[in-house]
């Protein structure tokens, strides 16, 4: 149902072509464009109320708003506005957060939930991420030039890519025992997982956020954003690692401690939980 919904809401990158015009036409002053997206929003929102009931369309209704963003990055990214960049980072959100759905519906069910999506993480996350398009904004009014750094937006496009795919390879080699959120109990089919990403780093799906957030930042040419995000993910992941650590010291004991000892965090400066059984 997510899958779906969220090609349906993608669909609207072909809109330029029912149009028979150029991606740029819903970007354009005008109501043109402006009226195929009202119309193509609502078509979607109300086919997906026909086809799903409540509990499901609950699920669709995101997954369609994170493909209709996608969609959207999309169009802006094959432009040539001063808007291009930020269609790419349209894209990179949307698909984070819609790719956290995917890969826990695939690889852990039982723990999925509406949540999943990461669209309600925290006051503080959505205040991020509206700082960053504000900042966006700001410097794109007063210095149109710093936006365009074509290059540094393509490093930062890789940070991304490279951060949200060690993500993805963590939640999927941990597979069950992966979860948004820390657990303190542990079940029957909890295990440590050493393999794969988990042997260059402890905390990869950790790592992979932390570079996938800078990138961001990086990719719009936000100064300011590149260094908020970066001291603010910094501490964040520091303080759940420490937490996380402590429960999985005492799910595990020495078992953890030595893998603890063998294989880094894999985040700077950040060596985790400092205990011994």
């Amino acid at each position: 149902a997510s899958l779906c919904s969220f090609l349906l809401g993608a669909s609207v990158a072909a809109l330029p072509l029912l149009l028979g015009s150029s991606p740029s036409v819903l970007a354009a002053p005008g109501l043109r464009g402006r009226l195929a997206l009202a119309l193509h929003v609502a078509g979607v929102n109300a086919a997906l109320l026909l086809i799903y009931p409540r509990p499901l369309y609950k699920i669709a209704v995101r997954a369609c708003f994170l493909g209709f963003a996608f969609g959207c990055g999309l169009l802006l990214s094959a432009g040539r506005s001063a808007w291009r960049h930020f269609g790419w980072y349209m894209c990179s959100l949307s698909l984070f957060h819609y790719s956290e759905y995917l890969v826990t519906a695939i690889n852990n069910p039982r723990s999925l939930s509406l949540d999943s999506f990461l669209l309600n993480h925290s006051f503080e996350y959505n205040l991020a991420a509206l700082s960053s398009w504000v900042e966006f904004t700001l410097e794109k009014l007063f210095f149109p030039e710093l936006k365009q750094i074509t290059w540094l937006s393509t490093v930062g496009l890789l940070m991304v890519i490279f951060g949200d795919c060690l993500r993805k390879a963590a939640m999927l080699t941990a597979g069950s025992n992966f979860n948004h959120i820390v657990q303190n109990e542990k079940s029957d089919t909890h295990t440590l997982v050493t393999s794969g990403v988990y042997g260059w780093f402890r905390h990869p799906s950790y790592v992979g956020w932390f570079y996938w957030s800078i990138g961001t930042q990086v990719l719009l040419c936000n100064p300011i954003c590149v260094v908020g995000y970066a001291l603010a993910s910094w501490r964040f992941f520091r303080e759940r690692i420490e937490e996380e650590e402590i429960t999985l010291i005492h799910f595990f004991g020495e078992e953890y401690l030595e893998y603890k000892r063998k294989v880094p965090s894999g985040l700077p400066f950040i060596k985790g939980v400092k205990l011994e059984l």
